[in-house]
């Protein structure tokens, strides 16, 4: 398969995703997420056992342990390694044979592909996993309820490239009154290796640039964590790691137009910063997976394996989206 059909291949199943998951889940949109009961349990098979070495995106490192603390319940003598220091450590890893997969919160860029294709002659298999939003915090005790992404933008980076007015640095700024007016805002946020990195820098920053006074850090949970602490906080990160100490913030591409981060709202675009968590691994397409590999991704793409996304607060495929990935890796 040429790059040019990877790529194609990529936006043609995002598209398809998202069509999909809004015929399903539309009309449940307050409903918590729930795994499509037409997904089929895990079924257990015979002669799986060895290693599963992932490395890649540190935002979907509690999904990979869940995923394989599950997969390990079917199969005791496997045993799991996982390391999540960002997005960018994945194409290397599966390139080194380092790694089985390479989890990933974004997709891989054209360069990472030309890369992996060099090495071997095809293209990385690419598995959508689950779908989340990334997420702005703040405190949980901070008035402010709502932004736009020109706000959004405003306040993390120096560019304003959204086309925000004027640099944003105030909570009185962005409508908070009393005591909150004049307090300035403290910015958290990934370090440039992370998949939620770039993106937050490609939709929310509109490909602009960072301030310099951004806090990076090298996780997620540290990210909420300095939220948490901080009251004048303000930060991002996938949805999956929001705890009691922080507030999600809704935004919209306009003032009033305020969106939550469900699922109805990111399959009709309504929320701005939805997004899907990948799995990559090096399938020769002229081969069949390795059965390890395979049965992993079958409980990935499986009731029960959706049910831990669901668990992690993330949200699960549609049905129909997991069987044309199964059979996209020879699962079915």
């Amino acid at each position: 398969m040429s790059k040019e059909k990877f790529l194609k291949g990529s936006l043609v199943l995002s598209a398809a995703l998202f069509l999909i998951a809004l015929a399903v889940n539309i009309s449940n949109a307050e409903e918590p997420a729930k795994v499509d009961p037409a997904i089929p349990s895990y079924t257990k098979t015979s002669g799986v056992s060895g290693n599963i070495n992932s490395v890649g995106s540190d935002t979907m490192n509690n999904l990979m342990t869940l995923w394989c603390e599950g997969f390990t319940k079917y199969y005791p003598n496997v045993r799991c390694q996982i390391e999540g220091k960002g997005s960018s450590t994945a194409p290397p890893a599966l390139i080194e044979g380092t790694a089985q997969f390479g989890p990933m919160s974004r997709a891989m860029k054209s360069k990472e592909v030309d890369e992996f294709e060099k090495a071997f002659g095809y293209p990385p298999t690419e598995i959508p996993a689950s779908i989340d939003t990334l997420t702005v915090f703040v405190n949980k005790d901070n008035p402010v309820n709502c932004l736009t992404i020109d706000q959004v933008d405003a306040v993390f980076s120096r560019n304003r490239k959204c086309g925000g007015k004027e640099d944003i640095t105030t909570w009185g700024q962005l409508g908070a009154t009393g005591g909150w007016a004049n307090k300035p805002i403290s910015l958290y946020g990934r370090n440039s290796a992370s998949g939620t990195y770039g993106y937050f820098k490609q939709k929310a920053l509109c490909k602009g640039d960072y301030k310099d006074s951004v806090k990076e850090q090298p996780g997620s949970a540290s990210v909420v964590q300095g939220i948490t602490e901080d009251v004048t906080a303000i930060g991002y990160s996938g949805i999956g790691y929001k705890t009691s100490g922080v507030k999600v913030l809704e935004l919209g591409k306009e003032t009033g137009d305020c969106a939550a981060p469900t699922l109805e709202n990111v399959v009709s675009k309504a929320y701005p910063l939805g997004r899907y968590l990948y799995l990559y691994a090096n399938k020769n397409p002229e081969q069949a997976l390795d059965p390890l590999s395979l049965e992993f991704l079958k409980y990935v793409l499986s009731k029960e394996g959706q049910e831990v996304v669901v668990k992690d607060g993330y949200l699960p495929l549609p049905a129909s989206v997991a069987e044309k990935i199964m059979s996209g890796i020879g699962a079915k």
